[in-house]
């Protein structure tokens, strides 16, 4: 039961990483390449698209490796799961504080209503979200550790 936990969670996580990664990635580079207002409008209905999913996502992520870090407790690589975990905390925090209030404007902007600061604010999610990637790459590597 534990080995099917382990494997179910670690792939939670990596399509979790793999989603963050193409956005920071892909995604948000597609949308600044496109013409006029097309790539505002893009980013607005990402960030509510995927502002609906994520949460429950990054939530369940860490639910998952805190019952992984319980159940495993006395298994090797216990302190990677640990160690996972509190990256996957971390993240859910920088989320809530940095990324959550800017993604909440960003979603209802549409060319009529935008700030006239919308590509900084922007751009400063944009880097929030790399940090945030990296945290949870981090945190993927240490389950994949775990795993194996």
């Amino acid at each position: 039961m534990l080995n099917a936990l382990e494997v179910f969670t670690t792939v939670v996580v990596g399509l979790m990483v793999g989603v963050e990664f193409s956005v920071a990635f892909v995604i948000n580079r597609i949308f600044d390449a496109l013409p006029e207002d097309s790539g505002q409008l893009g980013r607005a209905h990402g960030g509510r698209m995927l502002g609906a999913v994520m949460p429950f996502w990054y939530i369940g992520s860490l639910v998952l490796v805190v019952i992984w870090s319980i159940a495993g407790r006395n298994q090797g690589g216990a302190g990677l799961t640990v160690t996972a975990g509190g990256l996957l905390l971390l993240s859910v925090i920088m989320s809530l504080l940095v990324l959550v209030p800017i993604n909440n404007r960003g979603k209802t902007w549409t060319p009529e209503n935008r700030p006239a600061d919308w590509k900084e604010q922007a751009n400063r999610w944009d880097r929030y979200h790399y940090v945030r990637v990296a945290v949870i790459v981090a945190a993927f590597t240490l389950l994949v550790a775990a795993l194996v």
